[in-house]
């Protein structure tokens, strides 16, 4: 009779011990996907139609949040960044002001950074000279290949035809849709260390699956 009592107990701290060491298992696992998402790669949903037809409004991509620390961004690269304070207002420079349209671009940017998410595509870097004549950026003296955007025609918010140079470590940021984004054109290029990550796929809708 004790031998079988010892061996129901023995049973039964067992089980209990499978349970405990399955139940740390699955937490360190999901411990690991969570920093690995937190720290690596993070999903970011399209919030408008700012990167139309490139991304559409609800469309999800991956940023690799790693990235940044061991390469620099380029132009050509859609990234996830913190835009200046005050770019939802449409502020440019140390001395906020509102540029003025078919002059030049705002090649400086409120100091402080929002704490926003912004996605664009970058279209200068540092050193870069650029102008902008109907939605098209010449940089260096050389037009862009765009065929990924949504012109704007003569809009007034698409020409600024005089050239800026953009400050080292700052990178200007455009809208795939250039009538209807608001990006660096108003409120400046944006430093190396606000970028969060550069857009390296996306996954959702199924049918919109691919690398970017």
């Amino acid at each position: 009779m004790s031998t079988g009592a010892k061996t129901g107990k023995t049973r039964s701290k067992t089980l209990t011990s499978s349970l405990v060491e399955l139940v740390v298992i699955v937490a360190v696992a999901l411990g690991l996907a969570l920093g690995i998402q937190a720290l690596v790669v993070k999903p970011y949903r399209i919030p408008s139609g700012s990167m139309e037809p490139t991304l559409a409004v609800g469309q999800r991509v991956l940023v690799n949040r790693i990235g940044m620390d061991f390469s620099e961004p380029h132009v050509g690269e859609i990234v996830v960044f913190h835009p200046p304070e005050g770019a939802e207002q449409e502020q440019c420079g140390p001395t906020p002001h509102v540029v003025r349209l078919g002059g030049e671009a705002c090649s400086q940017p409120v100091p402080q950074k929002s704490s926003v998410n912004f996605i664009k595509r970058i279209v200068g870097g540092p050193g870069d000279t650029i102008s902008i004549v109907e939605g098209h950026v010449t940089r260096n003296g050389v037009r862009e290949k765009d065929s990924y955007i949504k012109p704007c025609g003569p809009s007034p918010q698409c020409s600024f035809p005089k050239p800026i140079k953009i400050p080292a470590g700052h990178w200007f940021m455009m809208g795939d849709n250039r009538g209807e984004s608001d990006d660096s054109r108003f409120w400046g290029p944006v430093p190396t260390g606000w970028i969060i990550g550069g857009a390296i796929a996306t996954y959702w809708p199924p049918g919109r699956i691919g690398f970017l």
